[in-house]
């Protein structure tokens, strides 16, 4: 069964700058993702797809292929990672290869476990579901949430689910921007698996005080 590691990674970051390769306790963070997916042994290829030459060479240095560059259309903020997937799986095809799973692994995600990416991968071969990705449970009940008036007035979403215990409410996930598992014939808009991973195993980087979060859940997790 040959499966492919995906790493999307387009240059133009705007909130941290150079963000993809930016150094994250000592190398560039998009290493961490692609030493998971090289190590794991899962892999026939391992390939990131990028619109920036820096990244292509700082990939190709820590072993990743770069086969080809990204057009115009998937290089913007605006491209869907389910873009991405197909523009990559396309190229592919065009050179008679194919895959029975993909994996899109981000590249800021060093918190990845090898067992939780083995994990996903068993889940996503032994059941219906076109793709699986690891989520997060919601520290606080959501059904809980206030929206700020522009008076600074604080008003509930849902005023019935104050009356609740909060054990009684339903428990909600989101995502852990970690990675996610394909069938090769399916994509991202199908039917979608997941299982938990805790908050220490996660943490969205979208600026200075996400990336010093992940770095100390990093040193707590792996010890380095």
């Amino acid at each position: 069964m040959k499966a492919l590691a995906i790493i999307p990674a387009r240059g133009g970051s705007k909130r941290i700058p150079k963000k993809n390769i930016k150094l994250f306790s000592g190398k560039p963070i998009i290493a961490y993702s692609v030493e998971i997916a090289l190590n794991s042994g899962l892999f026939e290829e391992v390939m990131v797809s990028t619109d920036d030459k820096e990244i292509a060479e700082i990939a190709l240095k820590c072993g990743a292929r770069v086969p080809f560059f990204r057009t115009k259309g998937t290089a913007n903020d605006t491209a869907p990672l389910n873009d991405v997937l197909k523009e990559v799986l396309n190229k592919y095809k065009e050179q008679n290869e194919t895959f029975d799973f993909v994996c899109l692994i981000l590249p800021t995600a060093p918190l990845i476990k090898p067992e939780n990416l083995l994990k996903g991968l068993n889940m996503l071969k032994n059941s219906s579901f076109d793709s699986v990705r690891p989520i997060v449970k919601f520290s606080f009940p959501v059904q809980r949430a206030f929206r700020l008036t522009k008076k600074n007035e604080v008003l509930p979403f849902n005023p019935e689910d104050f009356k609740k215990r909060s054990q009684d409410l339903e428990p909600a996930y989101h995502d852990s921007g970690q990675f996610y598992w394909i069938k090769g014939n399916r994509d991202l808009s199908g039917n979608k698996g997941a299982f938990e991973i805790s908050e220490l195993e996660a943490q969205d980087i979208d600026n200075e005080t996400d990336w010093k979060l992940a770095e100390l859940k990093y040193k707590l997790l792996f010890g380095r």
